[in-house]
């Protein structure tokens, strides 16, 4: 059963995250403290070595690099940012070109959708949603957590973590 619950730490905050962002568009602080130490406990209990260990994190601190320069950009919030990185510390460099292309792709699905939906007149009762209504608002940003959550979650299945307990 223990095992069961710790495998779903990276799925939940990734749902999480998505659906946090789809309607306050932010991503709190505490989804990737809770990745990073889901991380760090899943890693000691599969007992991954200090080599591989230190690889992932080097994976998630170059990651974080590239988020603080996307959001110096204004491309990205910090959320985004902190949230890439998270992820990339837990598929670490030999998930991580594929997650990236998922991220384009989704990203890019996500943001054209948006910008059809935004061309559309919405009815009142929908409008009338704080949520959906900042959403449809053609000056509010993308909330592209959703996009980094989804591509993390396709991308979680082949990461070993599933292999490893299943």
């Amino acid at each position: 059963m223990f095992e069961v619950l710790i495998l779903l730490i990276f799925p939940w905050a990734m749902a999480f995250a998505a659906t946090s962002d789809l309607v306050t568009m932010t991503i709190s602080n505490k989804v990737s403290a809770v990745l990073i130490v889901g991380f760090v406990a899943m890693a000691a209990w599969a007992g991954m070595d200090l080599n591989t260990f230190g690889l992932h994190v080097l994976a998630g601190a170059a990651m974080l690099g590239v988020g603080i320069v996307f959001f110096a950009l204004n491309w990205v919030g910090g959320g985004d940012a902190k949230l890439f990185a998270a992820t990339a510390l837990w598929l670490g460099w030999t998930h991580l070109f594929e997650y990236v292309i998922a991220i384009g792709i989704y990203g890019g699905l996500l943001t054209l959708g948006l910008i059809m939906i935004r061309k559309q007149p919405m009815p009142a009762f929908v409008i009338r949603q704080n949520w959906f209504a900042r959403l449809h608002d053609r000056e509010s940003g993308i909330p592209y957590g959703i996009a980094l959550a989804a591509a993390g979650l396709m991308i979680y299945p082949r990461s070993g973590w599933m292999t490893f307990y299943l």
